[in-house]
């Protein structure tokens, strides 16, 4: 395997507490991603799966340990790293096409070239002949289709994307991750992608990481052996449901975990 494109090498995060305490959030990640790999990560609520994504994107740093792109110290955000979140964040009083080209007009590109890239990346995730559409007239997975395509804009090299999909129905959320992932065949950007879903983490994934209850620790790498490019049919192959189970033993006592702190903290 070549050398890693993204890598943490014992990536540890504390918040500090009000009251002078800190409370860990990620314990000693290490972990290896190389370029143009499809990354999910699995994990009870809570466990720092967007605290990595955040301090990936160089929103928070960490309190020890080190984030490296391409030989690169993370240090800050930059272009070569964009963010989706679980809301698009569009803004309200922008067009389609103008919120797809927020990114580049901040980066003063001309007007000309950041139109033909943004009416590029709308008709590339569905959505040609909504280009003047406000975000209030779409659905939400409707904006989060302009999300993403505002994202790709900026040409990263790395897409983050924190549960993307999690405010979707469920069929919504199914026909989302398939037409993510003919946006990703063509592009082949490396993407780490944050969600609660198992089978949605399996579906979309080269790797799967498996984390642990807080503070965060990876439990293991998944390696997922489904063809590409992927369909609908393959959620209901044995091989498929097999790797369901393997991270849901893996969750299970973690979620447990979860909860009884949960409990715990709510009878005080």
């Amino acid at each position: 395997m070549t050398q890693a494109f993204l890598k943490l090498d014992g990536v540890r995060l504390e918040y500090a507490g009000l009251d002078g305490s800190g409370f860990l959030a990620v314990s000693d990640v290490t972990l290896d991603i190389h370029q143009g790999e499809f990354i999910t990560v699995v994990g009870p609520s809570g466990c720092g799966k967007s605290s990595l994504l955040l301090m990936i994107g160089g929103l928070i740093h960490p309190t020890a340990g080190t984030i490296t792109l391409d030989g690169e110290l993370i240090r800050s955000p930059g272009p070569n790293r964009a963010i989706v979140f679980q809301e698009a964040g569009l803004l309200p009083w922008r067009s389609v096409l103008a919120n797809v080209e927020l990114g580049l007009e901040l980066q003063r590109v001309p007007k000309a070239e950041r139109r033909a890239v943004a009416q590029q990346l709308i008709q590339r995730v569905g959505l040609e002949g909504f280009e003047q559409y406000r975000p209030y007239q779409l659905s939400g997975g409707m904006r989060q289709r302009v999300g993403i395509a505002r994202a790709l804009a900026l040409d990263p090299a790395v897409l983050l994307m924190d549960e993307p999909f999690g405010a979707l129905d469920a069929q919504t959320r199914q026909v989302m991750a398939a037409d993510l992932l003919e946006v990703w065949e063509r592009d082949r950007k490396t993407i780490l992608f944050v969600t609660h879903d198992i089978d949605e983490a399996v579906y979309l994934a080269d790797r799967v990481v498996v984390m642990s209850a807080s503070p965060g620790r990876v439990l293991e790498v998944l390696n997922i052996d489904l063809p590409r490019p992927r369909t609908m049919e393959m959620r209901g192959l044995d091989t498929f449901a097999s790797y369901r189970l393997r991270i849901w033993n893996l969750l299970e006592s973690e979620v447990r975990k979860t909860l009884g702190r949960e409990l715990a903290g709510a009878r005080r």
